[in-house]
């Protein structure tokens, strides 16, 4: 860790802390802890730039290849009617990502951090081993999505399309010798890829503006339909990724600001608003892929496009070669987006429950092999279908680990003792455990269709 980087006056680590069970020890990522400088004097815009970025890294897992086929499957089932559902599911996601650096700014620690610095070491292994689990499982689906790219871009077979895929290490470690800003860039840069072709989407297929505009209202319909309230519930349930909230509360504490109370509520401020702008981008973009399959296959007929390839092989007679392009290489750079993010919240993890430290190539490598060895023998054994029930199975995992996540972060920032005056006010706790109860309770309605305890709608 560079020394530099820290504040001398700052005692970042003081023997006693009320309100936790032990003292912080290392800082969260400490190769680029407060590693991006802050410029005192700086008008609004210019600060406002200096704190993006940590944002831009946390949307990319509400973009990902796992949420691809509830869009998908909504767009072409139902047009628009379930845009509400979407814009709803982001809101809930601002809350929750605002409590993270809300966290990471006011305490110091990262939520992997302040599990370790409150519960026993029991507890901790537990919630490690599961967040573990959670992350492996995101990484999965993020390889099996590229995989899915590169043979529809390419026609490079599944199995050799997942290989590939773990070179996105040496991309990662690469770029982190240069500094994190460097990192941000690459992430920004893929997101607005992916963004600039579902606009290019949008602009083919030319949806009509006031159909779209009133699926942005909440209909009645969604709770009397069984069928479009599993898909409603689809999207809904997987609308927080659990490493998202690990990953964010240590992220923005990349940034060099203030230790003073002044300094960290400039920093809360500025990190939330960078974190909203973001996912504000993600709902355009979980937006445009449903409207996409409203247009191209809902107003076409095609009511049953579910599958990622079924909507790339469905938009090639109906508009040529040119948007299925467009369509895969924004799955590309999706699936890849997103495993840049997994090798930083899982080295997060790690280091956070455990304080266990080994190099980042290598944890990567660990997690990388736990998610590419299930995904090469299930494509060869069963071939695509084998890939997409592996990728349910995927998230299945992530709802599991959602409660463990979300829970003890409402908790933290919750207790005065630990955030001081930076505490959730009564408001904001009665919204955060609102939001919580019904993703947690929406994730395990999805998870006992997906078991067979419920009939799925067919």
């Amino acid at each position: 860790m560079d020394s530099n980087n820290i504040d001398p006056s700052v005692d970042l680590h003081p023997a006693t802390e009320p309100g936790w069970r032990q003292r912080a020890n290392e800082p969260s990522l400490p190769e680029a802890h407060r590693s991006v400088p802050i410029p005192k004097g700086m008008n609004f815009w210019r600060k406002l730039f200096a704190f993006s970025g940590p944002g831009f890294l946390v949307a990319v897992g509400y973009m990902d290849p796992g949420n691809w086929a509830t869009d998908i499957a909504g767009g072409s089932r139902y047009g628009y009617a379930l845009l509400s559902v979407i814009f709803i599911s982001n809101f809930m996601a601002i809350l929750l990502q605002s409590l993270c650096t809300k966290l990471g700014i006011a305490t110091g620690r990262d939520l992997a951090q302040a599990c370790r610095d409150h519960y026993s070491k029991p507890v901790n292994i537990c919630l490690w081993l599961l967040c573990e689990v959670a992350i492996c499982a995101c990484d999965l689906a993020e390889v099996i999505g590229s995989a899915i790219a590169l043979n529809l871009l390419f026609h490079i077979p599944l199995v050799w399309g997942v290989c590939i895929t773990a070179l996105d290490v040496l991309i990662v470690m690469y770029l982190q010798h240069f500094g994190f800003r460097y990192l941000e860039a690459l992430v920004v840069m893929l997101i607005l890829t992916i963004g600039g072709c579902f606009l290019a989407e949008i602009l083919i297929y030319k949806p009509e503006f006031s159909a779209v505009a009133a699926g942005i209202v909440p209909q009645a319909a969604i709770l009397h339909d069984p069928k479009m309230l599993y898909i409603a519930i689809g999207i809904l349930g997987a609308t927080v990724m659990p490493h998202n909230l690990y990953l964010h509360s240590s992220i923005v504490q990349t940034r060099k600001y203030e230790h003073t109370p002044e300094g960290r509520k400039e920093a809360i401020l500025f990190s939330t608003i960078d974190s909203t702008l973001a996912l504000m981008f993600a709902l355009f973009i979980n937006g445009a892929i449903l409207v996409v399959a409203g247009a191209a296959f809902y107003s076409k007929g095609e009511f049953a496009v579910e599958k990622i390839e079924d909507a790339h092989k469905l938009m090639t007679p109906i508009l040529g070669g040119a948007s299925a392009a467009i369509f895969a290489l924004a799955l590309l750079a999706s699936g890849q987006n997103s495993t840049l993010t997994g090798t930083l919240a899982g080295q997060i993890v790690m280091e956070g429950f455990v304080n266990i430290r080994i190099r980042p190539w290598l944890r990567r490598l660990i997690t990388r092999l736990f998610a590419i060895v299930p995904a090469v023998i299930v494509t060869l054994v069963y071939g695509e279908s084998g890939t997409e029930n592996l990728l349910i199975f995927s998230q299945v995992l992530l709802s599991l680990q959602l409660p463990f996540a979300i829970v003890p972060l409402i908790i933290f920032t919750s207790e005065k003792a630990k955030m001081g005056e930076f505490a959730n006010g009564a408001f904001i706790k009665i919204i955060s455990w609102t939001v919580a109860a019904i993703i947690i309770v929406l994730n395990v309605i999805l998870l006992l269709y997906m078991a067979g305890v419920f009939k799925t709608p067919e």
